[in-house]
């Protein structure tokens, strides 16, 4: 420090001695630098999640708009579809529905072979067969070991059966005998029923009263029983609804034809011989629908399904139901007249007309 004054020097030692840390800058305080650090960190954190968040709505919009209006489910190793593997929820609810239903649908198949379908007549003077109960019994099983806590909403009650020993004894051998035919699945909605008293018990599980809350399962056991006495089309229907929200559907057409080609007026009501009929359809909200070939076994492969666009209108195929007092068929008539629609239209029980609007075999 040769060449610099005396006093000079001594300011240069005593600025080293008090050491860099006890520097201040008078226009910053100390810790000013604590704030844009904390500021980008959360501005980081802020970005990351932002990116994340577009991330995923891209995927989905792509998803969106990539896949059909009605996509296919990946839900269990029995679903050969993998496009809808991202669905987060009530994939286990759609699995458990469509082997409920088609193990009730393999029974209603048995007793529409039977020459004495057991009619009853309900209050409403509609009638119920030993389909319906049989059928009901079985889908209520199979919720039940699932989902014990869920509300079930179903048709049938097990009295009249309690007055009947003999009509409650053909029942129990029909819902005693029906059995899916892969261990894990006959396993998974309940297996065989311990006693005819469990069946009945499990008959009259069905009263909820439903509500606005909660998950409830609304069953259908056999839609369309005129059909199904008259051999023709009837399904057997089941939903589950959470908070007043439908969320799963599972329905299965017995006597539907599997291919998805345009419905006739003779294949519509009830198939017709050499063709090949048994479908089993089913939705997740949000996530699209499929159908599949109704078995005996596991769920068969499935595929999605979408309605069919229809460039002229008077090329359209007009679903109506059987029932004229179902369907206002005079009506229909009109508005096929003022839409210029010459096809006969195609009239079927049950859901089962739905479905096939759904798959694009109808309009």
């Amino acid at each position: 420090m040769s060449g610099m004054r005396d006093e000079d020097k001594a300011e240069v030692r005593e600025r080293k001695g008090r050491g860099a840390s006890e520097y201040k800058s008078p226009s910053m305080p100390a810790n000013s630098l604590l704030l844009p650090l904390s500021t980008l960190l959360v501005a980081l954190l802020s970005l990351t999640v932002a990116l994340l968040a577009l991330k995923t709505t891209v995927s989905t919009t792509a998803a969106s708009i990539l896949l059909p209006a009605f996509s296919p489910l990946r839900l269990s190793r029995h679903y050969t579809n993998t496009a809808m593997s991202f669905t987060p929820s009530y994939r286990q609810e759609l699995r458990v529905a469509e082997l409920a239903v088609q193990r009730a649908s393999l029974l209603t198949q048995k007793v529409s072979q039977l020459k004495a379908k057991g009619t009853l007549s309900k209050d409403d003077t509609s009638p119920v067969t030993i389909g319906d109960f049989g059928a009901q019994a079985l889908i209520i099983q199979a919720i039940k070991k699932n989902f014990p806590d869920d509300e079930i909403v179903a048709e049938e009650e097990a009295s009249s059966l309690r007055e009947n020993k003999a009509l409650s004894n053909q029942i129990w051998e029909l819902v005693k005998e029906t059995r899916l035919n892969d261990t894990e699945s006959d396993w998974l909605v309940g297996g065989q029923m311990a006693s005819e008293e469990v069946f009945l018990d499990t008959l009259d599980s069905g009263k909820s009263a439903g509500g606005p809350k909660g998950r409830t399962w609304a069953l259908d056991p056999i839609d369309g029983t005129k059909g199904f006495l008259r051999g023709e089309q009837y399904a057997v229907c089941l939903g589950l609804i959470v908070d007043g929200d439908l969320k799963v559907g599972a329905i299965g057409c017995p006597n539907l034809p599997v291919s998805d080609a345009a419905l006739t007026p003779t294949v519509g009501q009830s198939g017709s011989e050499g063709i090949e009929t048994g479908v089993l359809f089913g939705t997740i909200k949000g996530a699209g629908s499929t159908s599949r070939k109704l078995g005996e076994g596991a769920l068969l492969p499935s595929k999605p399904i979408s309605m069919r666009p229809v460039p002229n209108i008077a090329d359209a195929c007009f679903c109506e139901s059987v029932e004229s007092g179902h369907s206002a068929q005079g009506d229909n008539a009109e508005v096929a007249r003022l839409l210029g629609i010459t096809n006969q239209s195609i009239r079927l029980d049950s859901q089962a007309k739905y479905c096939s609007i759904a798959r694009g075999a109808g309009d």
